[in-house]
């Protein structure tokens, strides 16, 4: 089996070979990637270094070629690389297939961001001066990705930071590294000049580290745990270095008496389980109104037992494994810590068997949990969730409130009353109303409050914001 090499300075550099393994069938191995060091990290930082005086003075019709040229190949071969997702991160295929094709549109609008590139001329209040203001690449960007999405995040990354004249140094996650091997491939191929984009593949208290450390980073935008963010944002902080931080969510649903159940049932599933519960959109926490309570219940309950749990690759899976070994027993371990608090286990939380040996576990769903419950406060990130019963949408949007994060929020009604004021009060950086939690456009905003976010927003025209700089300029004519 062919080693994948690291990308630095625009070279193809091998290293110690790591087994990708597929959680559907732990008996496959997807590929074999080489493990980064310290100096090769280092090495990929001078490379971008080195190639972002060419690259941020480039013409903005090669930045918009090269993008264009990447999203046209990404979209050709999504069945492809969506393929490759599954078999490494679990989801089924036709949720990887539709990653892929949510990273192709990616690059393609930042293809053309890169031709909608604009600033500002003012008259100063001094007669006889002119005043530009104008936007410019901020350096060198690393950049930090997570397991969940290995094609998506890294897209949303990547393509504004070249966008905007910004060289790139990559450390994907190191479950997921055929995903992240085969987007810097096309890019490479598509033409980007040596040391524009660098990949490092490897562990993170060796690679990641050396760039937490690193003077010559302009930028570090990170998604992934709270604990991680916290020590990107102290490096950042030493290092003068601007970042941007997207970590964990406790997202809330709120089921309200008037809510269509089938629409609210639907929406409750797909937010907490599909994807198995792997999002950081995830809702687990289902804050429903008395007076529906226990027709939701039932109705969920229902739903989830005719969900299919298997292959991520099989036709018909709904949803596939748990990503890997330790992921599995945090699931467990926050399961058994719900039944110590006193929420009753309704249904799911037990591992399956299945044709291939995998990291099968069943949706599990509690009752009776409270808010205060660690359940309730913690993010779990697997396909468990929580039914908390409350008395009328005022004590639903207060507990809903009530965490450290603040990512996603969702609400099921038909009273446009509720929903115009739970848009308006739930503290969140995006609301859904009759809709699943996760899941964004790739053309706006994504990003949330207290916890779960930190600095400007990710995607869309809002990304400007981190990946360049402002400069004022005076001219006396």
């Amino acid at each position: 089996m062919a080693l994948h090499h690291n990308l630095i300075g625009g070279e193809w550099v091998g290293g110690e070979a790591v087994a990708n393994i597929n959680p559907s069938d732990t008996n496959e191995v997807v590929g074999e990637f080489a493990r980064g060091t310290a100096q090769d990290m280092k090495d990929a930082i001078a490379a971008a270094k080195a190639a972002f005086p060419a690259w941020s003075r480039s013409g903005i019709m090669e930045r918009h070629a090269i993008l264009k040229k990447a999203a046209e190949e990404i979209m050709v071969r999504k069945d492809e690389l969506g393929a490759i997702l599954s078999r490494e991160e679990g989801k089924t295929l036709p949720e990887g297939i539709g990653e892929t094709i949510r990273a192709a549109q990616i690059f393609d609008f930042f293809a053309g961001e890169a031709l909608r590139l604009t600033g500002e001329t003012v008259p100063s209040v001094r007669p006889g001066i002119g005043v530009e203001i104008n936007r410019e690449p901020l350096g060198v960007i690393g950049v930090i990705t997570p397991w969940n999405f290995p094609i998506a995040i890294p897209a949303w990354k990547i393509a504004p930071a070249l966008c905007y004249g910004n060289t790139v140094v990559f450390k994907p996650a190191d479950l997921v590294p055929a995903s992240a091997w085969a987007i810097v491939d096309i890019l490479h191929r598509a033409g980007l000049p040596k040391g524009v984009l660098n990949l490092v593949m490897g562990k993170g208290s060796v690679v990641g580290q050396v760039m937490l450390d690193s003077p010559d980073l302009s930028g570090l935008t990170f998604t992934g745990s709270t604990g991680t963010g916290k020590r990107v944002a102290l490096s950042s902080i030493e290092h003068n270095r601007k970042y941007q931080l997207e970590m964990g969510g406790k997202n809330p649903f709120v089921v309200l008496d008037d809510a269509d159940l089938n629409v609210a049932v639907e929406a409750a599933a797909n937010s907490a389980f599909f994807a198995t519960g792997q999002r950081c959109t995830a809702s687990s926490r289902l804050i429903v109104t008395e007076g529906i309570h226990d027709k939701f219940v039932a109705a969920l309950t229902e739903r989830i037992s005719g969900l299919n749990i298997d292959h991520a690759m099989k036709p018909g899976t709904h949803i596939g494994p748990v990503v890997d070994p330790g992921q599995l027993k945090q699931d467990e371990d926050y399961i058994a810590i719900g039944k110590q608090e006193g929420a009753k286990l309704v249904t799911g939380g037990e591992r399956l068997e299945r044709e291939t040996p995998g990291f099968y576990l069943k949706p599990a769903l509690f009752t009776e949990a409270t808010n205060q419950m660690r359940i309730s406060r913690e993010e779990i990130f697997g396909p468990v969730a929580s039914v908390i019963r409350v008395k009328n949408y005022d004590e639903a949007l207060a507990v809903a409130n009530d965490t450290p994060f603040g990512l996603s929020s969702g609400i099921a009604t038909t009273s446009l009353k509720h929903a115009t004021h739970f848009k308006r009060n739930a503290e969140a950086g995006m609301v859904m109303v009759n809709l699943p939690t996760a899941g964004v456009d790739f053309h706006v905003p994504f990003g949330g409050r207290k916890a779960s976010s930190f600095g400007s927003r990710e995607q869309g025209k809002y990304a400007n914001e981190f990946f360049t700089t402002v400069k004022t300029a005076y001219t006396l004519a």
